[in-house]
């Protein structure tokens, strides 16, 4: 007689196996691979009856082969036992469909032959089931093996599978499970466990412990969730090759054990990234074996551990991207090797502390251009002896407040930070009412920049700006240094509560801001009121960097003779990777200048943009009303308007300064105009740069338009193109005095579209340009990185 699984393995077993999985649980799951199995085991499937869709089930008894060929896409079988015995095999031609097999009889479902099927297979057995050593399950499709049940008629409809009810089986591979186009999920109450291979290059591996779990399709990440925990166990102490992989437990334990033939790799497709999650969030995860995710491409995927309780000692991570979050975590000595492990693989790694403090008690020191992030929802903390040192250009970033809740949360370094011989950089972000104790920092004395970062300094320690009120806080130190915790929707600015602008002419904002990519919303500005510029900042002064920020559906404007720019209203300092949407108006007559980006600049703007819309009775430019300084690589696309006494351009109205690399795309209206500049004046400068939109509409006589500029007394480039449709204008300059480039650089469309006519631009051999299918003109290779 067969006997069941359940009564080798007792719940003592199991819960001794949670506190020593790989000294318990592996000798109980081997030993039932003993003769007792290979006694236990019946020779082929029994009883088995198609009760939803149809099918003929041929073959068994004393036969070495059982054949279900299934004539429904789908189809139910319930069978009084499901065991494959050595040497016999199970065949479902079920097409590329699926078929549910539930076992209803007291005796566990063991697999020590083969079990093959052109499409799904779901087993389902209450008591459990084992693929033995020797098992061999392959499927076409999704591969299921659950001591949970799944209801008939969800089943056969389709769609989200709930599985619940059941027994507290175990569910157990010791063998080789594979699936050529789908996916393997193994689901229990107790313990879901790998101590085989498992293969599924299309789909995901999801080993999954839990009282209700969900099934649901997705093409391009997890597909079990657990719904209601059970405090069991999800296990890995085997091989895992998937596209993705997923190990979860709610509230019980999730286990990676190491081994030398112990790992999990994800490999990615062409829909899915390459991605191994370890979650338990009201459990305990143990990473302690080797993780891998790459993508499709060959560059790196993501590996997630996430717990109540997260153990990682003796994890080995390689990746793009290590992501490592628990309510508070402690970097101790066997942790952090385990980071500087993955670090030292090339992978940044991402520790964050969801609720309370992170402390770093160990050393973790690697070679190589990988980062680190540790972060909490209160205070980071290094402590007295502990060493955080890199000797490639790996940067490190400590994030406290991380929630961005304004919760006093500080950076505290009583250790030592050694970034002496790296060329990457050290940033501290705390609470604009927290604290920052750098304690022994080492720099490195021949450090540089970034070329475009915009970083002043190899160190810097950042206040935070989390709402509005810190926002205007930072009026109160124009000298600090501030970086946007999060997000901010300043709708709340609207009339007549206006925000008003962060420095002056007589005290300009002098620090660094850093957005970090994240965006403030519906800001609307008006000005100092002892000043005329507007905008974000007021002035921006020379030493002043503002850096990585979007301005989405923001508004700027009024009826003083003043600078206007929703980012600034002047810059003197530097601009680089900042977006702008929204408008900017202004109805006085005289104005300095007016961008959709910065009103009037003397200082750099690099890699930044606008799309919004500028005008009225001012010099206006899509980016910049009057240029003094140096633009590159940087460009607009909004339509600029002008009245009676407005100057408009599609980059800039005014430019005394560089001009290079850069475009505008926009409508220019108004009584003359120029696709990039209205005036380019005596000391300007136009270079490797283009424009698209059309300028004017046939004004006044006697008013000068041009592809490029209206007027022109300085110089523009030979390499300087316009589309002579589009601009529907024939010559560079409508009113030429100095030098501009002859009128065979006005293109048609569909010479724009052609990297060949941009031979000085060296398209596309990876420089500055590139010129994407379907374009119809080149873009700038920095907005393709964008996301």
């Amino acid at each position: 007689m067969q006997r069941s699984i359940r009564p080798l393995v007792s719940q003592t077993a199991i819960r001794r196996a949670r506190l020593r999985p790989l000294a318990i649980l592996v000798p109980i799951v081997a030993g039932l691979t003993c003769a007792s199995i290979a006694d236990a085991a019946p020779p082929l499937p029994a009883g088995g009856q198609f009760v939803a869709g149809s099918g003929a089930i041929s073959g068994g008894g004393t036969g070495s082969t059982l054949t279900i060929n299934q004539t429904t896409t789908r189809g139910v079988i319930d069978w009084n036992s499901f065991s494959i015995g050595s040497g016999r095999q199970v065949t479902f031609n079920n097409g590329s469909g699926a078929t549910l097999n539930r076992v209803t009889g007291g005796n566990a479902s063991v697999i020590l032959g083969q079990l093959n099927a052109t499409g799904s297979v779901y087993l389902v057995n209450p008591q459990g089931v084992l693929v033995g050593p020797g098992g061999v399950v392959a499927t076409g499709g999704r591969f299921v093996a659950s001591a949970l049940d799944i209801g008939n008629d969800a089943f056969m409809q389709g769609g989200p599978l709930t599985l619940s009810g059941g027994g507290n089986g175990m569910v157990i591979n010791l063998g080789t499970i594979g699936s050529s186009g789908g996916d393997v999920f193994l689901v229990s109450r107790t313990a879901a466990v790998n101590g085989g291979s498992i293969n599924a290059p299309q789909g995901t591996v999801e080993i999954a412990s839990g009282n209700q779990v969900l099934l649901q399709d997705s093409s391009g990440g997890q597909q079990v969730f657990v719904q209601t925990g059970s405090g069991g166990t999800a296990m890995n102490g085997g091989v895992i090759r998937a596209a993705q992989a997923s190990l979860q437990a709610a509230d019980g334990n999730v286990y990676a054990l190491a081994g030398n033939s112990s790992a999990i790799r994800a490999t990615g497709t062409a829909t899915r990234d390459g991605h191994v999650w370890l979650v338990a969030d009201q459990g305990a995860v143990h990473a302690n074996g080797t993780l891998a995710a790459t993508n499709a491409d060959g560059s790196g995927g993501t590996v997630e551990t996430r717990a109540n309780t997260l153990d990682v000692a003796g994890a080995n991570v390689t990746a793009r991207t290590w992501k490592l979050g628990a309510p508070s975590f402690t970097v101790d000595q066997a942790n952090a090797d385990s980071l500087a492990r993955g670090l030292a693989n090339g992978t940044s790694v991402d520790v964050e502390a969801s609720t309370g403090d992170l402390n770093v008690g160990g050393n973790v020191q690697w070679n190589g251009n990988a980062s680190l992030t540790l972060g909490a929802a209160h205070s980071v903390a290094i402590g007295a002896g502990a060493t955080i040192g890199n000797t490639g250009n790996g940067n490190l970033t400590l994030r406290a407040d991380s929630g961005g809740i304004d919760n006093g949360g500080g950076v505290a370094n009583s250790g030592t930070i050694d970034w002496s011989k790296s060329g990457g950089i050290v940033s501290a972000l705390y609470d604009m009412n927290g604290s920052y104790a750098p304690g022994t920092l080492l720099t490195n004395s021949g450090w540089t920049a970034a070329p475009y970062s915009g970083v002043r300094t190899q160190a810097t320690a950042y206040r935070l700006v989390n709402n509005l009120a810190d926002l205007s806080n930072v009026t109160q130190d124009l000298a600090g240094n501030y970086a946007l915790g999060k997000d901010i929707d300043a709708s709340a600015t609207s009339y007549p509560n206006y925000f008003t602008a962060i420095g002056s002419k007589t005290t300009p904002f002098t620090g660094q801001f850093d957005g970090f990519g994240h965006t403030i919303d519906r800001l609307a500005s008006t000005p100092n009121l002892n000043d005329d510029r507007q905008g974000l900042f007021g002035v921006i002064g020379a030493n002043g960097v503002v850096r990585d920020l979007n301005l989405t559906n923001s508004s700027t404007g009024g009826y003083a003779s003043g600078a206007y720019g929703l980012l600034a209203g002047q810059n003197d300092g530097l601009v680089t990777y900042v977006n702008t949407t929204g408008g900017v108006g202004q109805n006085g007559f005289g104005g300095a200048g007016a961008g959709g980006l910065v009103g009037v600049n003397n200082g750099i703007i690099e890699r930044s943009s606008s799309t919004a819309d500028v005008g009225y009775q001012i010099p206006a430019g899509g980016l910049v009303g009057v240029n003094n300084g140096t633009i590159v690589q940087s460009y607009a696309t909004g339509t600029t308007y002008a009245g009676n006494h407005g100057q408009t351009a599609g980059l800039v109205a005014y430019n005394n300064g560089l001009i290079t690399q850069s475009y505008a795309t926009g409508g220019v209206g108004g009584f003359g105009g120029g696709g990039l500049v209205f005036d380019n004046g005596a000391t300007g400068v136009i270079n490797e740069s283009f424009a698209v939109g059309q300028v004017g509409g046939g004004g006044p006589p006697g008013d000068a338009y041009g592809g490029i500029a209206a007027y022109n007394e300085g110089a523009i480039h030979n390499n300087v193109y316009w589309n002579k449709e589009t601009t529907i204008r024939t010559s560079a300059a409508g009113s030429n005095s100095g030098t501009t480039p002859p009128d065979a650089n006005g293109l048609t469309t569909a010479q724009m579209s052609n990297a060949s006519n941009f031979l000085d631009w060296g398209i596309p051999s990876g420089g500055v340009w590139a010129m994407p299918t379907g374009a119809t003109h080149p873009v700038l290779q920095w907005q393709q990185a964008q996301p």
